[in-house]
């Protein structure tokens, strides 16, 4: 099965930082279907080796056992492609949908690694180039807006666009095991199921040891916060 994966925010640190490693270890472990190519979309000029060697260069940053070695990363880097696009140009859009039917991949997945306040920009434009058929899904990534009002609007959009068998609203932190366990740690377990009910606790206090700055998520963040963009996903799954 031939598929093509395009992430928006080719170059931001969502992508680079958990999506690209993640999608590495897929393809280590045998999980990528043959025939994929990914591709990146950002503001950038970049030829295709620079933007492999940009991720390669990343790439040094992950745990050393998740690293690839020069002869699988040369393998993986084969799916990698690189496309400058304006999200607001509709130009660009129809110049992304020439590149996609020029091979016709069964399935297109378009994953939006961007602040939210573009996901409406980006599905209009996906909509008015035609680029909502029936093989293609849409990822968003969380936060979807800042209040119920902004959520209420993406997915209006999205939803004018794309069926809802289509769209997929995703955060990859509730995957997380420290996540996942905590529910098991307290009802399966007879010493903590009694303790951890409101009767006995006073206050909770989430750390997050984080060792990364805002960076270049600036814009993100001045808009967002950490408060909605990490903080918010894991008391909700406790």
């Amino acid at each position: 099965m031939s598929f093509d994966l395009v992430f928006f925010g080719g170059t931001g640190d969502l992508t680079w930082r958990k999506l690209m490693p993640a999608l590495f270890q897929a393809f280590r472990h045998g999980k990528l279907p043959e025939g994929g190519r990914i591709l990146a979309v950002a503001r950038d000029d970049r030829s295709d080796e620079a933007y492999r060697q940009f991720i390669r260069d990343r790439f040094a940053e992950v745990e050393s056992s998740k690293r690839p070695s020069d002869e699988e990363f040369a393998r993986f880097a084969a799916l990698l492609h690189y496309r400058r696009m304006d999200l607001s140009h509709p130009e660009d859009y129809a110049g992304l949908k020439q590149w996609l039917e020029a091979r016709g991949a069964d399935t297109v997945v378009l994953y939006l690694a961007t602040s939210p306040y573009l996901f409406p920009v980006i599905c209009e434009q996906l909509g008015a180039v035609g680029l909502n058929g029936p093989q293609v899904r849409v990822v968003l990534e969380k936060p979807l807006g800042h209040d119920l009002a902004s959520a209420g609007e993406i997915n209006r959009v999205v939803r004018s666009v794309f069926s809802e068998r289509q769209a997929f609203r995703i955060d990859h932190y509730l995957g997380k095991p420290s996540v996942q366990n905590l529910m098991a740690l307290r009802f399966a377990n007879a010493l903590f199921e009694p303790l951890w009910r409101r009767e006995s606790i006073a206050n909770i206090q989430i750390t997050l040891a984080e060792s990364i700055g805002v960076g270049t998520r600036g814009d993100f963040y001045n808009k967002t916060g950490a408060l909605r963009d990490m903080v918010q996903t894991m008391p909700c799954n406790c």
